[in-house]
């Protein structure tokens, strides 16, 4: 059953602002984007009235999913200031004034909630890990996808959610096209290929689809991928990162208790520049850097075996060692990891005898061998 945009907007119309007036009449809502069951959009009001509408957020986005035929609703509140408008003035607690306070106004919490104190287990899951780089191109994906493989190789229970909201690559490195199906509770089940559970926003939109997402967007989505999917019981559930150190670092950083990162580079200096920021990102947030991976450390040739530093070599092991964390491998520039990749059959799973099925399972191996103590209490 398809769901029209008219619908959503059907929906929409019960539901009133905090003064009183249809949301559909309120001039606050984006453009909606209705297909396959899946629904899209969000409410962009001024910044100071941002925390009066937080609930009509969360009530639009119950009203969408009952729906009949809505299979995925997200629903995001973005709030800005008018151009040309002054701050609002700081809330004064003896009226309740609504709204929030110019960033003068913020300070450090002094032993106030911390954002880090929202986060909570996904029920089932006993560790999640962040595969992360500071830029994009550098084999992230494909590391990540290979990584799960070799912990799968290593006896554990392992999931793989795509939370690279702008570019994401796993339904081509993994050649699923399907769309993730809901069970009783509404909760999305993942996809499921090479023993592992798989979950993208790349299976809920088209491929050709340009994400144009504000950050507010893009927290939902990562926050519904992490809550509303019915994960089952995993060892270790493996986080493709979009590269940066964004709002979806952040969101998931807040929303889980991260047990670590693996940050992948390239050997070149302004890789590695960009790597050095996000590791520091995951230190200032307290997740623990489970090492640096070195991807397309060096070419092979296939038919003579030389050996061709392109990028450069060993910067990746060299700035480990300079910021004392673990160095986890070497990963080569060889044509078997990219035209398996492109093909959807990853080397790991398409040629486990190999040398680089090999060198992921070894890099595997010390994660897991990090993540021992957690694991076992699970």
């Amino acid at each position: 059953m398809s769901v029209t945009q008219q619908q959503v907007l059907d929906s929409l119309a019960r539901i009133k602002s905090p003064r009183g007036v249809a949301l559909t009449n309120a001039n606050v809502l984006s453009a909606i984007s209705a297909s396959d069951g899946k629904v899209f959009f969000s409410i962009n009001v001024d910044a100071a009235e941002a925390r009066a509408w937080e609930s009509i957020r969360a009530e639009a986005e119950a009203a969408v999913r009952a729906i009949p035929g809505v299979t995925t609703a997200m629903v995001a509140l973005t709030a800005e200031r008018k151009p040309g408008s002054a701050p609002p003035p700081p809330p004064q607690p003896s009226r309740g004034t609504p709204g929030v306070q110019p960033v003068h106004a913020h300070k450090p919490p002094q032993g106030g909630q911390s954002p880090m104190a929202r986060q909570s287990e996904i029920p089932g899951v006993a560790a999640v890990i962040a595969v992360a780089s500071g830029k994009g191109g550098v084999g992230k994906s494909t590391t990540a996808l290979n990584l799960a493989l070799g912990l799968r190789d290593l006896g554990l229970k392992v999931g793989l959610l795509d939370a690279d909201i702008y570019g994401p690559s796993v339904p081509r490195l993994t050649g699923l096209r399907d769309k993730p199906e809901l069970n009783d509770e509404r909760k999305m089940i993942p996809l499921r290929r090479f023993g592992l559970a798989i979950m993208s926003i790349g299976f809920l939109v088209e491929e050709e689809t340009a994400m144009i997402w504000r950050g507010p967007m893009v927290m939902s989505a990562v926050t519904q991928m992490l809550r509303d999917v019915e994960w089952g019981k995993l060892d270790v559930l493996v986080v493709d990162m979009p590269p940066g150190t964004g709002d979806a670092q952040l969101t998931l950083a807040q929303n889980v208790p991260l047990k670590g990162a693996v940050i992948v580079s390239t050997p070149q200096d302004l890789s590695l520049i960009d790597a050095r920021r996000g590791l520091a990102m995951f230190k200032k947030v307290n997740v623990p850097v489970l090492g640096i991976v070195e991807n397309m450390s060096y070419f092979q040739c296939p038919h003579c075996g030389t050996k061709s530093d392109i990028f450069g070599h060993g910067g990746a092991r060299h700035e480990a060692e300079k910021l004392g964390v673990p160095f986890l491998g070497e990963i080569p520039l060889h044509m078997a990891i990219r035209a398996t990749s492109d093909a959807g059959n990853p080397v790991v799973d398409s040629e486990p005898d190999g040398p680089h099925a090999a060198i992921y399972r070894a890099i595997a191996g010390q994660v897991r061998d990090q993540l021992k103590g957690v694991i076992a209490a699970a």
